[in-house]
């Protein structure tokens, strides 16, 4: 496309091929995707020590060749130092100048270094929503690694025992369930939404003109919090939805319901559809 002389606009589309989904290897798989991610070498890997190695080399050939062919000249090493720092606050809302001051740079740094990496599908950065209802909300994005099996590589856990004994796990989940959610729904009407008093909502959609929340719990004891409260009220929520890794869908109450990531397609699909 660098070649191409004439304009390519009207011309063109664009497609975001991402990984394996649920839809693809199947909700009873969900487990094994989640712990090595979506891209196929990682997911079909005969072990758990196999997947990690070709994650960790990855990585590596990513930051070293990859990058540097897109004319990137940001030097390998301090990229991968912000990508393992973007592992520890997944799921976080992005503070420009705490990065900063742990690479010991400016915040333009920090924040140009967030954007390479968004730029070419290893972070999300997932877009805060913010209306007038009388409270300050919180105006920054929340920062993820896209694929959850890059996101175990880069904190170092490449067993469902070290998941689960690691203080990211619930965090982990939530970008797992969101990037899965996004397959469905697509990205140009989803955000978070959070108060700075503690209110918080981890996913917003727009759909058919209705207003649907997402909450992202990792657990069997499913609660409905005075957060969700707090959102259903002040954002005029039709509905609000816990996703969950349990085997069983079941309402909460009235206007809230339990959906198990097995059942991501069929009690999501039809509200939640992006237009394709």
């Amino acid at each position: 496309m660098r070649g191409v002389s004439k304009s390519l606009a009207g011309r063109v589309t664009f497609v975001d091929v991402a990984g394996f989904e649920l839809s693809e290897v199947g909700p009873e798989a969900f487990e094994r995707l989640w712990l090595h991610g979506g891209f196929p070498r990682s997911y079909l890997a005969e072990s758990d020590e196999h997947s990690g190695h070709w994650r960790d080399d990855f990585v590596r050939t990513f930051l070293e060749r990859d990058i540097p062919q897109l004319g990137i000249t940001t030097p390998a090493a301090t990229l991968r130092r912000f990508w393992t720092m973007i592992a520890h606050f997944h799921g976080q809302v992005w503070n420009a100048a705490e990065f900063a001051r742990s690479l010991g740079s400016a915040e333009g740094t920090a924040r140009r270094y967030l954007d390479i990496l968004s730029s070419v599908y290893l972070v999300r950065q997932l877009p805060p929503w913010f209306e007038n209802i009388g409270k300050r909300q919180v105006k920054s994005p929340k920062v993820y690694v896209r694929d959850s099996g890059l996101l175990h590589s880069l904190l170092g856990l490449h067993t469902k025992a070290a998941l689960e004994s690691h203080p990211k796990l619930g965090a982990s989940w939530e970008g797992f369930a969101l990037e899965q959610l996004l397959r469905l729904t697509g990205e140009r009407d989803a955000y978070f939404w959070a108060t700075h008093a503690g209110a918080e909502l981890d996913l917003l959609l727009f759909a058919g003109g209705r207003r649907y929340g997402v909450e992202l719990q990792y657990g069997d004891a499913l609660r409905i919090t005075r957060s969700m409260r707090v959102a259903i009220a002040n954002l005029l929520l039709d509905h609000l939805f816990v996703v969950q890794p349990g085997r069983e869908s079941h309402p909460l109450c009235r206007g809230i319901d339990a959906v198990s990531i097995r059942e991501l397609e069929p009690r999501l699909g039809a509200p939640l559809r992006a237009p394709s």
